[in-house]
């Protein structure tokens, strides 16, 4: 019997694979990456999710003041600015409710948001937490910038 369970977890883990979404040219994405001050008035927000193997399969809606920013996929990244000196709230979609994060902003400033998986009851859900710019800056060194503008709600 447990020969049986463990071939059938096994011949099962073959059909899971990993969730994709549109990224952008790797030209355009390498710009993005050079972390160049934002536009004049503005702060610039780099909201990534890890190549992490947890939740691989998962595509997670992103929103920055309720407005769409895109879904990410593990291995992706959005830039996007926003009005600095205030505050902002990134949200991202989770098992029953979206998860928020107030980033307050100054102007010239970059600041970034790791979006990571975690255990949920039917499926997993998503967190969101500010990080140090040299954490970011490495963490989306080997990621691929998404397409903006895309959500599933």
């Amino acid at each position: 019997m447990l020969k049986k369970i463990v071939f059938i977890v096994a011949v099962s883990s073959l059909f899971v694979g990993c969730a994709s979404v549109p990224t952008e040219q790797a030209e355009v994405s390498n710009v993005i990456k050079q972390v160049n001050a934002p536009s004049d008035g503005n702060a610039g927000l780099y909201i990534y999710r890890s190549n992490s193997v947890i939740g691989a399969a998962l595509k997670k809606d992103t929103w920055v003041d309720d407005e769409c920013i895109g879904e990410t996929a593990r291995g992706t990244f959005f830039y996007h600015e926003v009005l600095g000196n205030r505050a902002h709230k990134v949200s991202t979609e989770s098992e029953f409710s979206p998860n928020d994060l107030m980033v307050n902003t100054a102007t010239g400033q970059n600041y970034f948001i790791k979006q990571y998986i975690k255990p949920g009851l039917f499926v997993g859900g998503a967190g969101l937490k500010q990080v140090t710019e040299s954490e970011g800056r490495e963490a989306i060194s080997d990621l691929k910038l998404g397409v903006k503008g895309t959500c599933s709600q």
